[in-house]
């Protein structure tokens, strides 16, 4: 992938998913989301499809999954290379896979927010012995792995590797994986029993062939509240309580302003555009208690009871 190339993500997520395809030169194109997973449409995917496309990079919103045997099968149908943001979604599974395991690669990252946690960096996992050596080199500034000489540097590589220290907090987490994502699915389930009486909001879905992990409580409020994510997020913290606004579209952001893959994106990602300037991530760190989650909810009964007659 390289200049002249696109690449084809959802229009909400976290930047990190759209950097790497600028780095090399190519043109990210942003799909429209699920109005339902909030990950990446299938319909959607398939209509920005061009001679050019080169990859597609799903991401597991928020823990979500969006419909991989779709995906795949456009994918496969056209060529498309299909590269697996996992980052927010270890533990995860769609159909009886795992999060990380349904692109030609999977990316996970470990930063201290995530459900398991090196302190930062992350991981990629592949199926494909190519694939992995190619990577193993490149990580290790171009060095061929079980070569016959030491500091022999066949290409130009990058330093990608993580300390030995980190990986050592990362294995640690992963032997209690089952326990952190119990942690994350407990504090789902006592958020959606608080606010099951709320009208006009919507929390994460979950299909009946994924296992959602809930990286992030979010609540999606419907505009006839008249409150934006930036209002509520003020509202909420005037109580002594942090929140976090559901991603920009990508397309909206200064760092894409003015290109023309972004215009055109905004023109049509109708779904991005409805949600995203309406929901915002509630507290979901691991030292969320029953206690901790009701006054959160109570709270936010409180600010949305003076707006309520505006749903009648």
């Amino acid at each position: 992938v390289g200049p002249g190339d696109e690449v084809i993500l959802p229009d909400v997520t976290w930047i990190a998913s759209a950097a790497p395809v600028t780095y090399v030169g190519a043109t990210p194109v942003f799909a429209d989301i699920d109005p339902r997973s909030w990950c990446l449409s299938a319909a959607a995917f398939e209509a920005c499809i061009t001679p050019r496309t080169k990859a597609v990079i799903p991401v597991d919103l928020y823990g979500n999954m969006p419909d991989y045997t779709a995906i795949r099968a456009i994918a496969d149908c056209h060529g498309i290379a299909v590269i697996e943001d996992a980052a927010q979604a270890v533990g995860s599974i769609h159909g009886g896979a795992m999060a990380g395991s349904l692109g030609d690669t999977g990316v996970f990252s470990f930063h201290g927010s995530k459900t398991m946690t090196t302190g930062e960096g992350g991981m990629l996992v592949t199926d494909r012995e190519d694939l992995f050596l190619r990577i193993r080199a490149l990580r290790d500034h171009g060095r061929q792995f079980g070569g016959d000489k030491m500091f022999w540097n066949a290409e130009v590589g990058f330093k990608y590797k993580m300390a030995a220290v980190q990986a050592a907090l990362g294995l640690a987490q992963l032997e209690r994986i089952d326990e952190l994502v119990a942690r994350k699915r407990e504090t789902f389930a006592l958020y959606a029993r608080e606010l099951a009486d709320m009208p006009g909001i919507t929390l994460n879905a979950e299909a009946p062939h994924v296992r959602n992990t809930y990286w992030m409580v979010t609540l999606i409020l419907d505009a006839a509240y008249g409150l934006d994510k930036e209002t509520l997020i003020a509202c909420l913290a005037e109580q002594q309580i942090d929140s976090r606004p559901f991603f920009y579209p990508l397309s909206s952001l200064p760092a894409y302003a003015g290109q023309p893959e972004s215009l055109r994106a905004q023109a049509r990602n109708t779904v991005s555009y409805a949600l995203s300037p309406y929901g915002i991530n509630l507290p979901s760190g691991m030292d969320m208690t029953a206690e901790k989650v009701r006054y959160v909810c109570q709270m936010l009964k409180q600010i949305l009871a003076d707006q309520r007659p505006l749903l009648q």
